[in-house]
């Protein structure tokens, strides 16, 4: 198979597609723009390299063999894909686009990765769509190849294999809780820490252990955790409103008006969100334009924090 391979070149499959097609050296030369002895003689070649005759006279011209009806669909998706690939990629022109983008996005990955860019995309592109979806990590992949999805924002430690990424932003855990918490009036001791009434995100609902409690039992110590909710926005809330305190991702809360933010007295591994999207999306110029405009407005973002 490998050696037939290595001695068909472009020429000779592109005279097979249109053998195939027009079922006539006549008119296959034609479409080439080839002279009848030269089709001849790769009609010739072909059917010495496939081991096949590939057309045979018939009472209405020539007819295929079973091989070639066989060869004919692959052959032209190959010739078609290879095409595709070879043609200069079109240009994006965003002020004019109506793309419709669904991303998948928790509500961290939304609120510290797209509200930033959200002004400059609709500013930009304000013909286009976004659509936010909250997508669980199994299933992830499929969803990106199949076409359900478009793009995803992820961590790095459940990011699913096989999937083009690109690093967007380290982030950092911090302690929080609302202003004017008197238990927060000073750096916390790690003793005081665990006394306090802690609240939890769980994505999947009803958890009760999350990172900081995985640093703490390294330490012997375990903390009191009274309250979980399934997203950061409850969390927020339920921190502004009661004596909770919480240890959340950074970025989640620097802005917050209603919080008081302190680091927490224990190193509490942080964590890399990513951005993901399928191979069949990587040249695209839409696709490479959203990606573009995500991770370099993050980057103006992260300097101006410097």
């Amino acid at each position: 198979m490998h050696n037939t391979l290595r001695r068909l070149d472009l020429n000779l499959l592109m005279t097979l597609d249109a053998l195939l097609a027009e079922q006539n050296v006549t008119r296959a030369a034609r479409l080439l723009n080839l002279a009848q002895p030269t089709v001849s003689l790769q009609l010739g070649r072909l059917r010495e390299l496939l081991d096949d005759p590939l057309l045979l006279p018939g009472p209405r011209g020539m007819s295929p063999t079973e091989r070639a009806r066989e060869l004919r669909g692959p052959l032209r998706e190959a010739l078609a894909a290879l095409e595709g690939a070879l043609s200069p990629v079109a240009t994006f022109e965003p002020a004019l686009s109506e793309q419709t983008w669904r991303v998948a996005a928790s509500d961290y990955a939304t609120t510290a990765l797209v509200w930033p860019s959200l002004a400059l995309l609709r500013r930009l592109a304000p013909k286009t769509r976004l659509a936010l979806l909250n997508k669980h990590p199994v299933g992830l992949a499929n969803d990106l190849e199949n076409g359900q999805l478009d793009l995803a924002l992820h961590t790095r430690d459940e990011a699913p294999p096989k999937l083009r990424q690109r690093s967007l932003l380290h982030e950092r855990y911090v302690l929080a809780g609302r202003r004017g918490h008197p238990a927060l009036a000073t750096k916390l001791s790690l003793k005081a820490f665990c006394g306090l009434e802690h609240a939890v995100m769980s994505p999947n609902g009803g958890g009760f252990v999350g990172s900081t409690d995985q640093a703490l039992a390294a330490k012997g110590l375990e903390r009191r955790v009274v309250l979980s909710v399934s997203n950061f926005n409850s969390l927020i809330s339920a921190l502004a409103h009661s004596d909770l305190v919480a240890v959340v991702p950074e970025r989640l809360v620097r802005d917050e008006p209603t919080l008081h933010v302190q680091a927490p007295p224990l190193v509490i591994p942080g964590f890399e969100m990513l951005m993901l999207w399928p191979e069949r999306l990587h040249r695209d110029p839409a696709h490479r334009w959203l990606r573009e405009l995500i991770a370099s407005t993050l980057e103006t973002a992260s300097h101006a924090e410097i």
